[in-house]
């Protein structure tokens, strides 16, 4: 079984950066799909980026994400950050972390992921 912890959310004001981390453990590949996600209030959750842990290559749900979000991993791939430039508004919610099996390559859709964090808060306001 998989375990994930997210951590590094907060209160922040529009245009401020944040990261978030992600901590996986237990029975975890050292080959597989790390993804973040997001879920605004009265939204369904979406993908953002997907982290292969095996080789560190990056994938991204669009190229707005792209240039918002970096998703990167420590050396070791147990914990893979999410790192957030210009927060908006909008850009508020909670953020999850999941990890799946790795294919041909990582997937930013939900039904691509087993286990899943219990996500942390990201309040963008004045």
């Amino acid at each position: 079984q998989v375990q994930l912890r997210e951590s590094g959310g907060g209160s922040v004001r529009p245009g401020e950066s944040l990261r978030l981390s992600c901590i996986v453990s237990g029975d975890h590949s050292r080959n597989s799909c790390v993804g973040w996600f997001r879920q605004a209030p009265g939204k369904e959750r979406e993908g953002i980026a997907a982290v292969f842990t095996g080789t560190g290559r990056s994938y991204y749900a669009d190229s707005d994400k792209a240039r918002q979000f970096d998703i990167s991993q420590d050396h070791a791939g147990n914990t893979v950050y999410l790192q957030i430039e210009g927060l908006q508004a909008e850009d508020s919610g909670i953020y999850y972390c999941a990890a799946g099996p790795s294919g041909n390559a990582c997937y930013t859709g939900e039904y691509a992921y087993r286990s899943w964090g219990q996500g942390t808060q990201v309040t963008v306001s004045t």
